[in-house]
């Protein structure tokens, strides 16, 4: 027996010997051997006497790199000289057998974001060329002359890209493959401020810098001018929470006058004070927490801080400064959702007080008779009868409470009162926006000899979106303001506001501004009416750099003796925002 290993190299040698022969008759058939010659190209000798075939793969690529005439008479014809270097390759894409993204399948979306889609072609119908990428050879230029209406034109027009800026392909959106740039979204506000974010705070913040003159700037019947100086800083605070909201907005100014007005010497009493400045300042911070879907607890937290407006019968005589009163309140209460309707109801509560008054003689005098706390209550039903028409009734109840039982003149000025009033928000198409509403309002005083105080109570604050370049704004507001004028109960308060805005271009924008109000002291006969007309002119550099020009006529109209007035004020300034 032969074992397996012996089985094996007996059967190899079986194999070698029976494919002797053919070895030696291949050997006999083969051309002789050639010596090399090293050539400049030390990286490419050649044999001595060597011709490559026309279809050798060297000659295709010669006749790619333009080397070869493609004479087949003449088979070297095409070949680079041994003397001269190889032509370089730096620049040149290869162009490799598959296009990138080349699949079998149809439908859905390619490696590089193409949508998939076989053209639908009908019998006979020749395939479409695929675009030239990278890579791919340039067509071939053309040495025929072009012409026109049968005659050679000699001239060649400019190309597309004649005297323009080259961009990379890339921004440029020619490059193969590339998936469509999305347009970006127009900025309706290209000037307007963007803020910044400080945690999930979205933060803006402003300042105004105003400069020019007042020709009457006490209000006084006899006008003295002076020149002024306003600063007025902005700051708003908006949550960006998936829950609850808070949001807080300030807005405050000073304004300062150049010159002082000294006391008469004739022994008349000034009804302005020597020193006209004073400041103002409005703010709120207003909280709402999500319960539950239907459910929302409301707070607001406010402070005012201010002076009487020149010219009112409540500025003592004889001041040396305007005294600034503050009040600073909240309202806290419930929001609750019934499908369509909504209920609200809360609680308010407000703190005035009064700073001393300093005299012209230096004398210091109190004003405690004019502070006072409120409390009160408010309910609110709205019902969503319509998209953009909500109906709602308000009812409003208070007491006012002063910290001295007789003010100065011996009157009793504590109170309790209200107002009822109903309207609608509105909203359509976004050309009208806003709320409209009419009511009534009363107050009863505790001391008999004042009489009960009351009237029409009117609000509203609508926008118009007339054009895209011009939107137009009403306002209208109503309050019962305490007074110190000795008989009267009070003073109804009407101011109404007409404004009108107009983008000339986007970074030039007029405002006009027209405001009537009337102040009706009840209980004195005394009458009030004011009229204010404004107009701006904002030039906005940048997003952070605005010039604003004002020119305001106000005049006030009194039945009183020597108190009307009227006033002409010119401002130049600067709004930095951020």
């Amino acid at each position: 027996m032969i074992s397996g290993p012996a089985r094996g190299r007996r059967r190899r040698a079986t194999l070698l010997r029976a494919l002797l022969p053919c070895l030696a008759l291949i050997a006999l058939d083969a051309p002789p051997a050639q010596a090399q010659t090293v050539t400049s190209d030390l990286f490419r000798p050649e044999r001595d006497g060597f011709v490559r075939p026309q279809d050798s793969p060297l000659r295709r690529v010669a006749d790619k790199t333009g080397d070869s005439t493609g004479d087949p008479a003449n088979p070297d014809a095409g070949l680079r000289d041994k003397d001269k270097p190889a032509p370089s390759r730096i620049g040149q894409v290869p162009t490799y057998g598959l296009p990138a993204a080349n699949g079998a399948s149809a439908t859905g979306f390619d490696s590089l974001n193409r949508t998939r889609k076989k053209p639908a072609l009908y019998p006979g119908q020749p395939k479409p060329k695929p675009a030239a990428g990278p890579g791919s050879p340039a067509p071939a230029a053309s040495s025929a002359l072009p012409i026109t209406n049968g005659r050679i034109r000699l001239s060649i027009p400019p190309s597309e890209t004649a005297n323009k800026t080259p961009i990379p392909p890339a921004m440029a959106g020619t490059v193969a493959g590339q998936p469509a740039r999305t347009r970006l979204k127009v900025d309706d506000d290209p000037f307007g401020v963007v803020g910044d974010y400080a945690g999930s705070f979205l933060i803006k913040s402003a300042v105004e810098f105003s400069g020019g003159y007042d020709t009457n700037p006490g209000r006084t019947f006899v006008p003295k001018g002076s020149p002024l100086y306003v600063v007025a800083p902005e700051f708003l605070a908006v949550s960006n929470w998936e829950r609850h909201a808070l949001v807080a907005d300030l807005r405050g100014s000073f304004t300062g006058y150049g010159n002082t007005f000294p006391p008469p010497t004739d022994g008349t009493i000034s009804s302005a004070p020597t020193d006209l400045d004073r400041p103002d300042f409005t703010g709120h911070i207003d909280g709402r927490l999500d319960v539950s879907r239907d459910t929302r607890l409301m707070g607001e937290v406010r402070l005012r801080v201010s002076t009487d407006n020149p010219g009112s019968p409540n500025i003592q005589a004889g001041l040396a400064k305007y005294p600034i009163y503050t009040t600073l309140g909240g309202t806290f209460g419930i929001d609750q959702s019934f499908n369509r309707l909504d209920v609200a109801a809360g609680g308010t509560i407000d703190r005035t007080v009064y700073a001393n008054s300093k005299l012209t003689d230096g004398e210091v005098t109190t004003n405690d008779d004019r502070n006072f706390n409120e409390y009160g209550g408010v309910g609110r039903v709205s019902y969503d009868l319509l998209p953009g028409v909500k109906p709602f009734g308000e009812i409003e109840g208070d007491s006012r409470v002063h910290d001295l039982q007789f003010d100065r003149n011996g009157y009793q000025r504590d109170s309790s009162g209200g107002y009822v009033r109903a309207g609608t928000s509105l909203e359509f198409t976004r050309l009208l926006t806003g709320e409209i509403s009419l009511g009534y309002a009363a107050r009863n005083y505790v001391d008999p000899r004042l009489n009960r105080l009351q009237g029409l109570l009117v609000g509203s604050s609508l926008t118009w979106s007339a054009t895209p370049l011009t939107t137009a704004r009403f306002y209208s507001t109503t309050s019962i303001d305490e007074t110190t004028v000795p008989g009267v109960s009070g003073v109804l308060t009407h101011t109404y506001t007409f404004e009108v805005d107009h983008d000339f271009r986007r970074w030039l924008t007029a405002i006009g501004k027209f405001t009537y109000g009337t102040y009706d002291y009840q209980g004195d006969g005394r009458s009030d009416k004011t009229y204010s007309i404004e107009g701006d002119l904002v030039y906005k550099m940048t997003r952070n750099l605005w010039l604003k020009g004002t020119l305001r006529r106000d005049i006030l109209d009194s039945n009183a003796p020597l108190s009307s007035s009227a006033s002409t004020v010119v401002m130049l300034g600067v709004r930095l925002q951020n």
